[in-house]
């Protein structure tokens, strides 16, 4: 009689809850049942106080697939996972499950933010050529006269050719909008302290300084992350350096800009602004950023949703692959790179 031996990585689901159902198709959860030892319906959405299930399971774990609502990984989880050697998120930022206890213990931590990043710059690239186009302020004029305006007057600095656009920030999604904006005539400028100037060159932008950038460029595009250091990186100067008209756009951290001084500048028509995130992330219902006709306000959607997820899942289950076959993670999360990045 021949025994056979099931090589597989024990692997358990770890996140918030209806996350799995959203993030997960039919095909990814099959794909998964060959990959891993699994039950891909077992989701454990906390960790410090389990239940049986998922506590034998995680007592098991080689691997734990993650998404956002993950529990921390704190010291007291990891005592009840003796064999856990690797984490694999399905998102971006690890910051808010990863913990130094992980580091202590050589886990291996890989993400999946490489393809959350990209329809977050797909975002990008449609609000800075909507910008150059004017188009809310065109959509607006039109509505209120329903006939055709006088566009040979009234559209003069309207336009995409030879704009300049400063991207403060060479993030994963910072990196995506270099390549997005090449096909078209941008002037790009980059503010970003850690990038060198032969590697800004290398991009294809001009490295400059944040007041440079703000004073130079028609539209604004933060892609920072959020640390004690970019907080209000965005100040009232540099938003008082910005020309007349320019274009705000902020699908980072509502933070990194000082919240305040810009409801001054929209407040006043000066500059225009397309916000995905603001401080605090839910404005008060009172706020005029819901009716500024300069204002183009959404819910923090530029990031992945919708069928987006599942190239989170298609992405992370690739390193899961990896894993199971004993190769390294291709987009490993280094521990050192975790105070400069999201």
């Amino acid at each position: 009689m021949h025994h056979t031996t099931d090589n597989r990585p024990a692997l358990l689901l770890a996140m918030g809850p209806g996350i799995a159902d959203r993030l997960l198709a039919d095909r990814h959860r099959t794909r998964l049942a060959a990959l891993a030892r699994t039950d891909p319906y077992l989701v454990a959405d906390d960790l410090a106080g389990p239940t049986a299930p998922v506590a034998a399971a995680l007592a098991e774990a080689r691997i734990l697939l993650t998404c956002w609502g993950a529990p921390p990984l704190t010291a007291d989880v990891l005592d009840a996972a003796p064999h856990l050697r690797a984490v694999v998120h399905a998102a971006g930022s690890v910051k808010h499950h990863i913990t130094d206890a992980c580091w202590e213990r050589g886990i291996a931590v890989t993400s999946a933010a490489a393809a959350n990043a990209l329809p977050v710059a797909e975002y990008t690239l449609a609000a800075i050529l909507f910008a150059g186009k004017d188009v809310l302020r065109s959509a607006q004029r039109y509505a209120e006269l329903r006939t055709t305006p006088e566009w040979l007057s009234e559209t003069e600095r309207t336009g995409n050719y030879r704009r300049t656009v400063g991207l403060i920030g060479a993030s994963r999604i910072g990196r995506r909008v270099i390549e997005l904006l090449r096909p078209f005539d941008f002037e790009v400028l980059l503010y970003d302290p850690y990038v060198s100037g032969t590697e800004a060159a290398s991009l294809g932008v001009e490295q400059v300084s944040l007041d440079e950038l703000c004073s130079r460029s028609s539209v604004v595009s933060v892609h920072a992350p959020q640390l004690p250091e970019t907080h209000r990186m965005l100040g009232a100067r540099q938003l008082a350096l910005m020309p007349t008209g320019t274009t705000l756009v902020n699908t980072a951290r509502g933070s990194l800009v000082d919240g305040p001084a810009l409801l001054a500048e929209l407040l006043s028509g000066r500059l225009h602004a397309v916000l995905d995130v603001t401080d605090p992330e839910l404005p008060p219902r009172e706020s005029p950023l819901y009716d500024l006709p300069n204002v183009l306000l959404t819910p923090h959607i530029a990031g992945s949703l919708g069928n987006e997820l599942h190239r989170m899942a298609d992405r992370a289950l690739d390193e899961v692959e990896r894993f199971a076959a004993g190769v390294p993670f291709a987009d490993p999360v280094l521990p050192a790179a975790l105070h400069h990045s999201a």
